[in-house]
């Protein structure tokens, strides 16, 4: 299959990686769906598109559930890589049903709107601890200092691993998620492969340990779920929580750091923001839509389907690209512009359908509870330096984010 050539999306180019969004505009003028020979993916710019595709049964995460490789007309993973494909398979993100309504299920018993709520103090204090601390010094690094450990800490407490036991979290999770951006190396392969094996054997020291001892905390309450008959395979327990560790802080970070710069790069409307306060939650989701931490979200074809005229085969993959989505001026008016009193935003920064973000509502709450710390304690903060992108595509962020508190 010959794929088009005169494609401006390159997700290996550096300017591209700054700045996408204008090549995403490209892609929606040329079609709906494009075939993009380097990765041997059609993609999906177009924000209905996008929106109906993640709900369409036609597509799955996985086709394991239907096919054999071989079958499916796909080569089986590098048995050296098994480790990571083990780890990932057994998730919820990467199941259908009724394997993923089943865990789901158990899983969003710790993720109800009252359970979030019944967080909320502990988040905010350790928000406000964090800022407090930054103001102290001065600055810092916003990733390395508020951004990174508030949701790290949060779903780590949810889990019931131990503060002692956390440094390595973070590691483990930005090895592992290496293995999702496009074509990735084989070194980026070798390190997501030992954090797979390392984070699996701690955590299932971890659920011995609590089978023994059980607490208050979501491994306790599935070991407990399991034991009254709603079957969860220890893989399954393992894969669950480092797909809540990945998944309940990599989005959460990215969010922060490229909400601040995007603000930093929009001083009326950052402006705007500090004199009034109640603009939190609706900067939320304009800045989640504007720079979008995850950029694209893969499907497998199960049954043929057609787009505008395009029959994609079974066997076949879809990329399908939440940061162009989000950029769609046949659903947002200018949509190049940052606006915090956006009325009608739409966006699908947490995906949609069976796989929408099941730690949506948590996510919510740890990015409010860090921007209006900033906004009360450190009203003046600005950046220090420019910032280096990180040099993924898939999951969008920054290496850091120097500032000062003057």
């Amino acid at each position: 299959m010959s794929g088009r050539t005169d494609l401006a999306f390159d997700p290996w180019d550096p300017a591209f990686l700054a700045d996408p969004y204008p090549a995403y505009a490209q892609l929606r003028d040329k079609g709906r769906v494009l075939y993009f020979e380097p990765t041997g993916q059609w993609l999906v710019p177009h924000h209905a598109d996008v929106s109906a595709l993640l709900r369409d049964r036609r597509l799955g995460r996985t086709y394991q559930h239907r096919f054999t490789h071989e079958e499916f007309g796909r080569t089986a993973p590098d048995p050296a890589h098994e480790p990571f494909h083990t780890l990932n398979d057994h998730g919820m993100l990467d199941l259908e049903p009724p394997d993923h309504t089943r865990i789901r299920r158990l899983v969003s018993k710790a993720f109800t709107p009252r359970t979030v709520e019944r967080l909320k103090p502990y988040v905010e204090r350790l928000a406000g601890e964090l800022v407090g601390r930054l103001v102290a010094a001065g600055g810092g690094d916003l990733l390395a200092d508020v951004a990174e450990p508030l949701p790290v800490a949060v779903i780590a407490e949810m889990l019931g691993v131990p503060e002692a036991d956390r440094a390595p979290l973070r590691p483990w999770s930005a090895d592992i998620c290496g293995m999702y951006e496009l074509n990735p190396s084989e070194d980026a392969a070798t390190r997501a492969v030992r954090a797979s094996v390392e984070f699996s054997e701690y955590l299932r020291e971890l659920i011995a340990a609590r089978r023994k001892e059980p607490g208050d905390d979501l491994i306790s309450g599935l070991i407990a779920a399991h034991d009254e008959g709603d079957r969860l395979s220890e893989q399954e327990m393992i894969s669950t929580c480092v797909l809540l560790l990945n998944a309940g802080h990599e989005a959460t970070v990215n969010a922060t750091v490229n909400g601040w710069y995007a603000l930093f790069r929009n001083p009326g409307q950052l402006a705007a923001l500090r004199a009034d306060h109640t603009l939190v939650p609706a900067a939320i989701e304009e800045l989640m839509r504007y720079d979008t931490p995850l950029q694209l979200f893969e499907r497998w074809v199960l049954d043929e389907i057609e787009i505008d005229g395009t029959v994609v085969p079974r066997g076949a993959e879809l990329a399908l690209l939440f940061g162009s989505a989000n950029h769609d001026p046949a659903v947002f008016a200018d949509p190049e512009r940052l606006d915090l009193t956006r009325a009608e935003n739409p966006h699908i920064s947490f995906s949609a359908g069976i796989h929408y973000c099941i730690g949506a509502p948590l996510a919510r709450l740890e990015l409010a509870a860090s921007m209006t710390a900033l906004l009360e304690r450190a009203p003046a903060l600005r950046p220090a330096e420019e910032p280096r992108r990180k040099p993924n595509f898939v999951i969008r962020g920054l290496e850091g984010l120097a500032v000062e508190v003057p």
